[in-house]
């Protein structure tokens, strides 16, 4: 059935072309909320993903040139830093020591301080290297530097802007960087970075563990026809 507008009054035409009007701003609006919500091509884990590779972890010990061995502080750091070179690691630990600076015959006499501390965690004497680098005759004190290479879970480098993010925004994209600072936070956060490589293996049951947890779901018997549950 066909409307001809000539048999309607012109008021009655006006309201015609109005609810016209009204009809296809409504459906234009949706279709933009459609395609605002189904725009976004690009997946920030896609952009920016966490792949295993190989990456240096150091360590700056500082030593004033006047020191003669290493503070307690100090001591716990090196060994915390070996504890996680025996869990990362198979390969040798560097001790980079200063040339040149004020403090370089401070650094050869707390070396030794450093090797008791990295043996005291179970680092053989053998996977101990001593290397050293020129620092400069600036008067400053510069750091002995321990660091070691290992497999690591990691990103690329954050805060590239290689796009015009304004552009980015009127299309509805992500801009190059979102996500980055995400991704990198949760690379740092793999202990065992072969987890994203497959599962471990199941270690084996204990029967003892197992029968104390069923026993404690089963609860005891209170006499007066209940159950107490009891958790150890």
């Amino acid at each position: 059935m066909f409307l001809d507008r000539s048999r309607l009054p012109a008021r009655s035409t006006g309201r015609v072309v109005a609810l016209a009007i009204v009809a296809g701003l409504l459906a234009s609006c949706g279709t933009k909320d459609k395609l605002a919500t189904g725009a976004i091509p690009d997946d920030y884990r896609t952009r920016h993903p966490i792949v295993i590779a190989e990456a240096e972890r150091t360590i700056d010990i500082p030593v004033a040139s006047g020191d003669t061995r290493l503070p307690q502080g100090t001591r716990d750091v090196i060994r915390g830093f070996a504890a996680e070179y025996r869990n990362a690691s198979s390969g040798v630990i560097q001790i980079m020591l200063p040339r040149g600076s004020a403090n370089s015959h401070a650094a050869q006499i707390v070396r030794k301080d450093i090797r008791r501390q990295l043996a005291a965690v179970g680092v053989p004497a053998k996977r101990v290297i001593e290397t050293g680098y020129e620092a400069g005759a600036t008067g400053d004190a510069a750091p002995i530097r321990l660091s070691y290479v290992a497999i690591a879970a990691q990103t690329a480098p954050c805060g590239e802007w290689p796009e015009d993010l304004t552009l980015n925004t009127l299309q509805n994209r992500n801009y190059y960087n979102f996500g980055c600072a995400t991704q990198s936070n949760l690379a740092a956060q793999i202990a065992h970075p072969t987890d994203l490589i497959g599962p471990r293996q199941m270690s084996p049951i204990d029967a003892v563990q197992r029968g104390q947890v069923i026993n404690s779901w089963r609860g005891t018997d209170t006499g007066d026809g209940g159950t107490t549950i009891i958790f150890n």
